[in-house]
């Protein structure tokens, strides 16, 4: 790689660092859904085999493999900050693919848009770390599908179908990720091109996509984990895209803004300078349109922006939640719909080559003596309309230090892994040593037992029910103080009381006091349950660890292939 060659993907990591740089000392992200935990185990929760939906998979199957040799918390932080990087250099390379004239101003601003925008802040604040790791990877399947189609001889060949079964592999750690890679893939598919056929694309695409939703799939068949799906109107609109001030919701998800969370927001879209950003972004991308719109390869990704940001504004509407009130009803498994703002990632990807575009129109207009000014006054105006994006969102994601009681308490389930009830019963906990923003319960994904919990969440003062049907009986049953021998009956071995966080304990000090205490200290206590027969193998672990390893196989066969076989020379994607 030469000097200049680099130049793209050193600035994409620069940013990418700047956004994540108090993740780079020691210590654990714990903020909301992101939960980082020294390690993890093979559980069969973290395989799908519990009665939550398997929102979390094939990702705790890999936290769980890697986990073993590397500290958890390096690992996901890694993770996290390679998905940011991902996202602006493979930007940066989708427009050098469709905009070759754009040279490396138009890549810069196309990095820049990728990784410093709003959808990326929110979904930072809200912990959806494995979902911005899918993000980073669809400006790649764009330029895998593009190559392909553009029939490029080793990219037409076995290097091409290695390097989108990777990406595609990799944004499917998380579910709403392979469904966004395959989404890129089919719309680049209508590329022109003499290299490989559409129908075979199509095909390929949409097999790399089944094999890589074996986890996810195969967990959803053989359990009941969908059964409890909540698929009410108050669960429904909860999640639907919000409308910033000075912004219908319409404008928010142009702004690439308006997650449902309004707590996971950075503080310059809570005022009405989130219209001023909207408005730099919009007229950026807009100025670009032109320059795009003479790639017939690049079309598909502008009309795919467009959809992404007018449906999610649809589903926000009465009659959108209604729609997806009643198709979640019918197949639940189509509640992952119900989180909107989510799926305006996929307008990224055309947004990254309009920004870019703007560079060349701008020089067209005579506007900007030279491409690099032009390009540089771009990038400035992004960065200055989001200032809190920088140092982990001004501070809100950074790493935390586990109390030593949690190492305790995991050492002595460990030894005698029976299943575990935790106190108090939400689902969510706010812990002074981890920072004000609450966060899913750690224990789960560290303790090599299962953890029953009710995926029950408390929005706008509405309680949301997960699908945790028998964790909800042993928690109604510890609230109502009843007899520990129901409780082993139920199966549960321990109880723990993580006692630094508030919520409801109900009467189970009755049930506590008849309990041998294992260990106490400040933050934890642990209770062992007397008589609880020993723990079952499920008969169905075996098929899931082989839905998993058909993943595994996939991202590790797309990544080796890429190596051995090497990337030829470029070739432009057919105009």
């Amino acid at each position: 790689m030469t000097r200049r060659s680099a130049a793209v993907p050193a600035y994409a990591l620069v940013l990418a660092l700047v956004v994540t740089a108090p993740l780079l000392g020691p210590g654990y992200l714990l903020l909301r859904d992101a939960v980082s935990t020294p390690r993890s185990h093979l559980t069969d929760t973290a395989l799908g085999l519990s009665q939550a939906a398997p929102r979390a998979l094939p990702q705790d199957f890999l936290m769980a493999l890697v986990s073993q040799v590397v500290d958890g918390g390096i690992l996901l932080k890694a993770l996290l900050i390679a998905g940011l990087w991902a996202a602006g250099w493979g930007a940066a390379r989708l427009a050098d693919t469709v905009l070759p004239d754009v040279g490396l101003p138009g890549q810069f601003v196309a990095a820049t848009v990728a990784i410093w925008n709003p959808y990326v802040a929110e979904r930072l604040l809200q912990g959806h770390w494995s979902l911005l790791v899918g993000y980073g990877c669809l400006p790649w399947v764009a330029v895998a599908m593009l190559r392909l189609r553009a029939g490029q001889t080793g990219w037409s060949g076995r290097a091409g179908w290695a390097a989108l079964a990777f990406w595609i592999a990799l944004a499917g750690l998380t579910p709403t990720g392979l469904l966004l890679a395959l989404v890129v893939a089919l719309v680049c598919v209508s590329a022109p091109g003499t290299g490989a056929s559409r129908i075979r694309c199509a095909a390929g695409a949409v097999s790399l996509a089944v094999l890589c939703a074996l986890p996810w799939l195969v967990a959803a068949a053989v359990s009941d984990s969908l059964s409890g799906y909540d698929a009410s109107g108050a669960g429904t609109a909860a999640f639907a895209a919000r409308a910033e001030p000075g912004l219908g919701t319409l404008g928010s998800l142009a702004g690439l803004a308006g997650i449902w969370n309004a707590q996971a927001v950075p503080g310059s879209r809570t005022t009405l300078f989130a219209l001023a950003a909207t408005a730099v972004l919009v007229v950026i991308v807009a100025v670009g349109v032109p320059a795009v719109l003479r790639r017939r390869s690049a079309v598909g990704l502008l009309v795919l922006a467009a959809a992404a940001v007018l449906l999610p504004a649809v589903l926000a509407t009465g009659v959108g939640v209604a729609a997806v009130e009643a198709a979640s009803s019918v197949l639940p498994g189509l509640g992952v719909l119900r989180d909107g703002q989510k799926w305006v990632a996929l307008a990224m990807p055309g947004y990254a080559v309009a920004a870019a575009g703007a560079v060349v129109t701008l020089s067209r207009w005579r506007i900007g003596a030279r491409q690099v000014v032009t390009a540089t006054a771009l990038c400035a105006a992004l960065i200055a309309v989001l200032p809190d994006l920088a140092w982990g969102v001004w501070g809100s994601v950074r790493p935390v230090q586990y109390p030593p009681g949690w190492a305790a308490v995991a050492e002595r389930i460990d030894a005698d892994p029976h299943v575990v009830a935790v106190l108090p019963a939400d689902a969510m906990r706010r812990f002074d040593w981890a920072g004000p923003a609450p966060v899913l319960d750690p224990l789960p994904r560290w303790l090599d037992a299962d953890v029953l919990a009710t995926g029950d969440l408390a929005i706008s003062g509405q309680t949301v029910r997960g699908e945790g049907g028998d964790a909800r009986a042993v928690q109604d049953l510890l609230l109502a103080g009843g007899d520990p021998a129901r409780l082993a009956d139920l199966g549960v071995g321990w109880v723990v009381v993580e006692a630094d966080s508030e919520g409801e304990m109900g009467s189970a000090a009755t049930t506590l006091d008849r309990l041998p205490l294992e260990y106490a200290d400040e933050h934890m206590r642990l209770y062992r349950i007397e008589g609880t027969p020993a723990p079952q193998t499920n008969p169905r672990r075996g098929l899931l660890i082989a839905a998993h390893a058909v993943w595994l196989a996939v991202l590790l066969a797309g990544f080796v292939g890429q190596i051995s076989v090497g990337q030829t020379r470029s070739v432009r994607p057919g105009r």
